[in-house]
């Protein structure tokens, strides 16, 4: 996975002028609930965030093109469990881990509406929580709203992390 991450980053510095297409792509994949348990794209995402502030990748629409595609994913997540409910779980990838919508099934009937906020910064969870939000017919616009709203957020998290830690990094190597 370092490996994809690191061709990924160094693809976006060659080409910067696809940043945003990359990362919205990379975003719908890691919230995509099939797609993100065979490839989490989040290192990469970390990656081209740490070169926004050093090879002058404007944060804007690399932001936006972020939180556009997590919200995509986690539309075609919800669509996918209202549509196939519970035959959902013996569709593989998840066959092969039936205890992660197990987990975002409690997870959905504990916390409601919120789990879809909490549930995009938790990897095991992001995948799953909008099928079950699917499979138990949360409300439409509710899903929505929290699922656009925490898309943005996350995606302004990982790529300003990546950000701070590339600040971080040249301080440091200045400094030693």
């Amino acid at each position: 996975m370092e490996e994809f991450a690191r061709a990924v980053a160094d693809f976006v510095r060659h080409h910067q002028v696809w940043a945003a297409p990359i990362v919205l792509v990379l975003a719908f994949g890691e919230s995509l609930a099939f797609i993100s348990l065979l490839i989490p794209a989040w290192g990469a995402l970390v990656g081209i965030g740490a070169l926004i502030g050093v090879s002058g990748i404007s944060f804007w629409p690399v932001w936006i093109a972020g939180g556009i595609g997590a919200a995509l994913g986690d539309w075609v997540s919800y669509w996918f469990g209202y549509r196939y409910k519970e035959k959902v779980a013996q569709m593989w990838p998840l066959s092969c881990y039936p205890d992660i919508l197990e987990r975002g099934e409690a997870f959905v009937r504990k916390w409601g509406v919120p789990s879809i906020f909490i549930g995009r910064f938790f990897g095991p969870l992001r995948a799953s929580v909008p099928l079950a939000a699917g499979i138990f017919e949360m409300s439409y616009w509710q899903f929505q709203i929290a699922n656009f709203v925490s898309a943005l957020v996350w995606s302004a998290v990982l790529l300003l992390f990546g950000d701070v830690m590339a600040h971080v990094a040249e301080w440091l190597w200045r400094s030693v």
